[in-house]
C-alpha cells in the first residue's frame, strides 16, 4: 500500500478523538501549534528509507504523538493505549528515551525562540505545498 500523508493526518485525529472520548481531555490537543511540535519530532526521526513499513512509521509517528502530548498537552498524564499501535512497550518506551535524549533542547527551544518556531512552521507548511510548476498550454 501507498502511504498518504492524509493517513498520519488520521492517526492524530483518531488518538485526539479517543481522548476527548474517554475524557482525558477536555479540549483538542491538535492545533497548528502541537502539529508544528509533533513535525519537529518526527522529522528527525524519519529519514526516507529507514522506516521498513507503514505500521513501524505510524508506531514512531504516535511516539512522537504522545510525547508532544506528555509536553504540550493541558493534562498531567494520558493513558498509553491509544498511543500504542505495536505488541512490545519496551520498543516504545526505548523510542521515548532515544527522542528525549536526542530532541530535548529542540523541544525547549520550539516554545522559547520564537525564530525557531516559526522556521520549523515554515518548513512544514513547504511540505504540503505542491512545487510551482509552469504550465504550457498546448493548442
Amino acid at each position: 500500500k501507498d502511504f498518504q500523508a492524509g493517513d498520519a493526518v488520521m492517526w492524530l485525529r483518531t488518538v485526539d478523538r479517543s481522548l476527548l472520548l474517554q475524557g482525558w481531555q477536555d479540549v483538542a490537543f491538535i492545533n497548528p501549534a502541537n502539529v508544528v511540535f509533533v513535525y519537529m519530532l518526527v522529522r528527525e526521526l524519519v529519514h526516507g528509507d529507514e522506516v521498513d513499513s507503514e505500521p513501524e512509521l505510524q508506531a514512531v509517528v504516535l511516539t512522537c504523538l504522545y510525547l508532544s502530548y506528555s509536553y504540550m498537552g493541558n493534562e498531567i498524564s494520558y493513558p498509553l493505549k491509544p498511543f500504542l499501535v505495536e505488541d512490545s512497550k519496551d520498543r516504545f518506551w526505548d523510542r521515548c528515551l532515544l527522542i528525549v535524549n536526542t530532541l530535548s533542547r529542540s523541544m525547549l527551544r520550539i516554545n522559547s525562540e520564537p525564530a525557531f518556531f516559526t522556521e520549523i512552521f515554515t518548513e512544514l507548511k513547504a511540505c504540503g505545498t505542491p512545487p510551482s510548476s509552469t504550465v504550457s498550454s498546448a493548442a
